[in-house]
């Protein structure tokens, strides 16, 4: 062979490999950008006026993805489960998760069964397409002792199974309590991540509101690899008035590090979607700061 040829060969086969490495490097830009979504929460006052309309600028924005925080009397901001399903359908949303708190009220301790109310929600989670039923707070009676909170994770467990029936997987997302209050003396969330059995149920990591808990988000994930299938993305900034000492912010403006510790869920392989919320907005609009929001996350590469 000569020195021309194989000249020729050795660069097709260099910018053969360099046109991969672009490829997959553009695929995982692009898978991460779809994984994207925004908890409805943060515009939950424009949702009360006009849930449609403020759709239609989530998806005007740039979003993909949206987590319910309202499913009141089996509707979603008031529409039945498939009514909504073809508003977020036509304005090209998916709906991977929604929150929806399950109380001591949902589980019949005689029949050792969920209520028919709560198996409803679980059929309507599967209607809207949903990948998992979040639960987003532990009522009280749910952790009063050691024991207490271990019967509420067996629940949990077994609404893992309910959910899995229907393809989906049961959640939990956290608060702070769970890194401040001890039972047995062990940190409520350990126990929680030690409990709950990881093939039926997915713990929503909340990076922000851990910081009033007294937890940092980059330990809890360096304490866990690999555990958490969704993260709400979110920077804290000081209070400046109520009881809670850290509110939320755009993100990069907090003392989070928020791209730090979501690089690290997704070096993981276990991040199936990044939910941004922001709660309060330091005189922006809410609008206005989910959609600065999106622009540092596309900016991080997300």
């Amino acid at each position: 062979m000569n020195s021309s040829r194989r000249s020729f060969i050795k660069t097709s086969a260099i910018a053969i490999a360099a046109t991969a490495v672009i490829n997959k490097s553009v695929f995982a830009a692009a898978l991460k950008r779809d994984l994207v979504g925004v908890q409805l929460y943060s515009i939950r006052e424009d949702m009360k006026i006009d849930p449609l309309g403020s759709l239609k600028k989530i998806a005007g924005m740039g979003y993909k993805n949206v987590e319910h925080a309202n499913y009141v009397d089996h509707k979603f901001y008031g529409y039945p489960a498939a009514d909504f399903r073809k508003v977020i359908d036509g304005l090209g949303l998916k709906m991977p998760s929604g929150h929806t708190v399950m109380g001591i009220e949902d589980w019949d301790n005689t029949k050792k069964d969920f209520t028919d109310s709560w198996k409803k929600t679980v059929a309507d989670a599967a209607i809207m397409g949903q990948m998992y039923v979040i639960s987003p707070w532990m009522d009280e009676s749910f952790r009063k002792t050691y024991d207490d909170l271990n019967n509420c994770l067996d629940i949990f467990n077994k609404c893992g199974e309910l959910c899995k029936k229907s393809g989906m997987k049961f959640g939990y997302h956290n608060h702070d309590f769970e890194f401040s209050q001890k039972l047995n003396n062990e940190k409520v969330f350990d126990i929680i991540m030690r409990k709950i059995d990881p093939n039926l149920v997915a713990l929503q990591l909340d990076i922000g509101n851990l910081y009033n808990g007294g937890a940092i988000a980059a330990d809890v994930m360096k304490k866990y690899p690999g555990r958490f299938e969704t993260i709400h993305v979110k920077d804290e900034i000081p209070a400046t008035e109520g009881e809670e000492k850290y509110v939320s912010c755009v993100l990069g403006k907090g003392i989070v590090n928020s791209k730090e510790v979501i690089d690290m869920a997704t070096k993981s392989g276990s991040v199936k979607s990044y939910i941004i919320e922001q709660e309060s907005y330091q005189n922006m609009s809410a609008m206005d700061s989910v959609k600065e929001d999106l622009a540092v996350m596309r900016k991080w590469g997300y």
